[in-house]
């Protein structure tokens, strides 16, 4: 005949079952959350295209066109891309000046010889989340010594 639990032996597994529920749960909210984050990543990259080629069109707006209604209308959509870029946790990638990181930067072209590498131009916007790149800065680097 099977021994009978005692009530501490019972008291123990319920304890052991309860912190297991609790790892569980908390291991669902962190897929959730991770799901989400890689969820809004993708849209994201989805829609910065969208963002430098309005960009790129209001860089070559002509001077006699510069307080036209219409340019403005185009530059208060694109500030409006970028506070909701903000809104959701969306960071600009500093580049010009900054020394080049090969984990926030790509480069198109480097100059110059030596081993300090200093970005000097930005081809394109980079964007992250916290410390997710969602797509890496293009630049110009120089080298120097």
């Amino acid at each position: 005949m099977p021994k009978k639990p005692t009530n501490k032996e019972l008291t123990e597994a319920l304890k052991r079952e309860r912190a297991d529920a609790v790892n569980l749960r908390r291991q669902y909210e962190e897929q959730i959350v991770g799901l989400k984050d890689m969820v809004k990543a993708n849209v994201i990259q989805e829609l910065l295209p969208v963002i430098d080629n309005f960009e790129r069109a209001l860089k070559h707006v002509p001077k006699d066109l510069e307080k036209n209604d219409y340019i403005k209308g185009v530059q208060a959509v694109v500030k409006q891309f970028e506070g909701i870029l903000v809104n959701m946790g969306v960071e600009k990638i500093k580049t010009v000046g900054e020394h080049f990181n090969p984990h926030l930067h790509e480069a198109m072209s480097v100059e110059g010889d030596g081993h300090s590498e200093v970005v000097t131009e930005e081809t394109q916007a980079g964007y992250k989340i916290g410390d997710d790149v969602i797509r890496h800065a293009m630049v110009k680097v120089k080298r120097s010594k």
